[in-house]
């Protein structure tokens, strides 16, 4: 490929079906965690390669928990992406956060099982990234300001909690959350957001709310027609959202994402076994000596 991507796109399918898409390829990848969920699609947006993901396969295959999370940020960063957009239903745990509102939350907090891998990193290398503000605050401004001009009511801010899934919550546990202070619920950023970070890439959710969860008993609680229905309305929004935020990115970045793992490494650098270092090469290379 001769130019990468500006911009990595994660989300459904119907996301790329942008009409001022051009030249557009389709790349079977693989990477050392094995295949992302689908093959990655790349095209010429606004004079701009983008690349798009479809989180949960061509044709929504993909269970929340079955997704190879590392495959899919690790397929990006061999794309040589900066920035990742993650675009997925939320419920809302607010009475301000409606349904058809989109909100870009600016913290995380992760309620997922032990099923799901959370780092790239183990098998002889231990690393410490910091994840105390898990969104690019940079990009987190810019695609806030690329939804704003689409006209949709857009939120800043929120903490989104990612449940296991593939079920809803029951009462009690939407109660919970909202007693803890959570803004939306959805079940795919984490681990994405902290992957992401640990391989140096911006990161931001771009969340849909679809619902109440089942908090509010004066609305019917989530169904699987409540979510589709929402998205299918939001798409457009979604995808001028991303022609209006090809024009606001910068040529470089400024923020501290590209070095997340600088001061991250607590292994002795000749103590890591080589096929550990071989499989993280274009993560580590640049911090781990020859």
């Amino acid at each position: 490929m001769s130019n990468p991507p500006v911009l990595g796109v994660i989300g459904g399918s119907g996301l790329y079906a942008i009409s001022s898409l051009k030249d557009v390829e389709t790349l079977e990848m693989d990477t050392p965690f094995g295949k992302p969920s689908a093959p990655v699609v790349v095209g010429t947006l606004k004079e701009k390669r983008v690349a798009f993901l479809a989180r949960h396969g061509i044709g929504h295959t993909i269970s929340p928990t079955e997704v190879n999370y590392r495959a899919n940020i690790y397929a990006m960063k061999m794309l040589g992406v900066p920035r990742i957009v993650s675009i997925s239903a939320c419920g809302s745990l607010r009475e301000d956060y409606a349904p058809g509102h989109i909100v870009i939350p600016d913290q995380v907090v992760d309620f997922t099982r032990s099923n799901r891998v959370h780092s790239f990193f183990g098998d002889g290398l231990v690393v410490h990234v910091g994840t105390a503000n898990p969104y690019c605050e940079d990009l987190t401004a810019r695609v806030f300001q690329a939804v704003s001009q689409t006209g949709a009511t857009t939120h800043a801010g929120g903490t989104l909690i990612t449940v296991e899934g593939p079920r809803f919550s029951t009462k009690g546990e939407s109660d919970l959350f909202r007693s803890w202070g959570m803004s939306i619920i959805g079940m795919t950023a984490c681990p994405e957001v902290f992957l992401a970070r640990e391989a140096e890439i911006c990161y931001v959710t771009m969340a849909h709310v679809t619902d109440y969860d089942v908090w509010r008993v004066s609305t019917e609680p989530v169904s699987v027609e409540m979510v589709i229905q929402t998205l299918n309305k939001n798409t457009q929004a979604a995808r001028q959202a991303l022609e209006n935020l090809i024009e606001l990115l910068p040529a470089s970045r400024t923020c501290g994402c590209g070095d997340a793992l600088k001061d991250t490494f607590i292994t002795n650098p000749g103590a890591v076994p080589s096929e550990t270092r071989r499989k993280l090469r274009i993560l580590v290379d640049k911090y781990l000596p020859s």
